[in-house]
């Protein structure tokens, strides 16, 4: 048997949906507006979904809850543990990073009879910069409103505070670096603008997606920063190799870069190890892609005290199985969250059990 940490899936949408074909089930992302910092994962996180069960099944303990990346700034993430009575006892943090997204896809031109601000990709880097500036000045105003406050005398009227806002406020740990900001790019140009952005107002950022900056690949490994990668079967650009997508881990691996590999998904979470099986079989060390489902992303959203390796001391978090990790042909046998075993049963072992000998 092969025994190992519990994976961790480094961007979901595990309790945002259940069934995507019906609206009512579907709290992925508030599309009212494309700036909402102060939109929490963990108000809509509902943790009876069908889905966790399935998930848990092939070995993946933790998961990174995030909304979809529809709006530029859609809300916060949480991380969650894949086990527990209720959503309180999974969400394990509540607000653990925020989703800045420059995909070109957050554009809103959707016709010219419905067409709102940003279009461009130029309006959507100059209305963060806006709101970044703006979530400055409001800090600025509370620092001085508590001076004031603290020199006050006593019998003196105290001064009025500012008028709380809930967006900007939102935003005033990242702009201090005491939560990562993960930023979305597919494409050279998109990447270097967001990451400009984040040099220019001193965000901790982690970098996401990637799928066609083949081209800045040395560049992305002096900045230094952890990677996020998702679906690596996704076609290649015209101009692009055949295997482009599919050798982007190893390429970053080769370069030292820190990466960790999520499923982008509520469906498909239990087929995280395989990405990383894939990205094996093009050339990632199979140590360093093992690392990116387990110890990478524990030290990038800063639970590695707890999780993302057998050690004494941590969380219990324990998967034992038949065979290779990220090999599709092995089975789960064993799956412990906390310490307990976890029941090996889900919506779908529950069809095959009732239907399978049906005469």
């Amino acid at each position: 048997m092969t025994v190992y940490p519990g994976l961790i899936d480094s961007e979901s949408h595990l309790g945002l949906t259940e069934i995507e074909a019906e609206r009512m089930t579907n709290d992925l992302v508030e599309t009212s507006d494309e700036i909402m910092p102060h939109m929490h994962v963990s108000d809509a996180f509902h943790a009876e979904t069908a889905l966790i069960p399935v998930t848990r099944y092939n070995g993946i303990t933790n998961a990174i809850v995030a909304p979809e990346s529809r709006d530029t700034l859609p809300g916060q993430d949480s991380f969650v543990q894949l086990a527990g009575a209720d959503a309180t006892q999974m969400l394990l943090v509540r607000d653990i990073a925020l989703p800045l997204n420059f995909t070109g896809r957050q554009r809103r031109n959707e016709s010219f009879a419905t067409a709102q601000y940003p279009q461009t990709r130029m309006g959507m880097a100059a209305q963060m910069r806006q709101v970044f500036t703006d979530a400055q000045g409001y800090a600025a105003k509370w620092e001085e409103y508590n001076k004031k406050k603290s020199a006050a005398k006593a019998g003196e009227t105290p001064p009025s505070p500012p008028s709380r806002d809930l967006k900007l406020e939102a935003l005033l740990p990242y702009l201090d670096g005491k939560k990562p900001v993960v930023v979305k790019a597919e494409e050279p140009n998109d990447v270097e603008t967001a990451y400009a952005l984040a040099q220019e107002f001193k965000l901790r950022i982690i970098l996401n997606g990637l799928t066609q900056s083949q081209s800045i690949y040395d560049k992305i490994a002096q900045w230094k920063v952890p990677v996020i990668l998702g679906s690596i079967y996704d076609a290649p650009k015209e101009w692009e190799r055949y295997d482009a997508i599919y050798k982007m881990p190893g390429e970053l691996s080769k370069r030292g870069v820190k990466i960790a590999f999520a499923s982008f998904d509520a469906h498909q979470v239990r087929n995280l190890p395989y990405a990383a099986g894939f990205a094996v079989a093009f050339g990632m060390p199979y140590d360093e892609a093992m690392k990116a489902l387990t110890l990478y992303p524990a030290q990038i959203w800063g639970v590695d005290d707890q999780l993302g390796s057998l050690d004494v001391g941590k969380t219990a978090n324990v998967v034992v199985a038949n065979g290779d990790p990220l090999d599709v042909k092995t089975d789960v046998k064993y799956v412990f969250i906390q310490g307990r075993s976890i029941p090996m049963m889900d919506r779908q072992t529950e069809l095959r059990d009732r239907y399978q000998n049906r005469q």
